[in-house]
């Protein structure tokens, strides 16, 4: 089994698309904090939303690098049962590193919220005025996406790479 970077935007867009939970990696002070989240993707920037207050919020304020990480699958894989280096987590995975952006705009917060229920439904939804109002919304412009298979079959001699 192997690791094989995946490199096709088409094929990171859909691992993305595919995951319910990220995991927000912040930093402050040289202590590191990471949150699983809920999020919405347009295939260009990911958008995350949360209270107004409190640690995740205050210290993407103080330090608006972020570093969020989707992983679909966690299927058990060996090559060989009683080896346990042989062991691995068959899995793909993407890792973008940004800068927020925070959304202070009502009408673009509401189409926002409208790009996170997209990513969980195929409902129309409508948002109330203090909802929208009262949500933190952050867009995540994102600088480097590194994505990765692991646990692939390694190909054999004859087949196409």
């Amino acid at each position: 089994m192997r690791t094989l970077f995946i490199e096709n935007k088409s094929e990171i867009d859909s691992i993305i698309q595919q995951c319910r939970t990220c995991y927000l990696g912040l930093s402050l002070d040289n202590m590191p904090y990471v949150v699983p989240m809920n999020f919405g993707y347009d295939g260009q920037f990911i958008y995350l939303h949360a209270a107004q207050e409190g640690r995740k919020w205050e210290i993407m304020k103080q330090n608006p690098r972020v570093c969020i990480t989707f992983c679909l699958g966690d299927e058990l894989a060996w090559q060989d049962e009683h080896v346990a280096c042989s062991w691995r987590v068959k899995s793909k995975t993407v890792i973008a590193e940004g800068v927020v952006e925070f959304i202070d705009d009502f009408e673009q917060k509401e189409a926002l919220m409208h790009v996170f229920m997209k990513q969980y439904s195929n409902q129309t939804f409508k948002f109330n005025a203090p909802a929208i109002k009262n949500v933190g919304v952050v867009k995540v412009h994102i600088e480097n996406i590194k994505a990765k298979e692991f646990g692939a079959k390694a190909p054999t001699p004859w087949s196409k790479k």
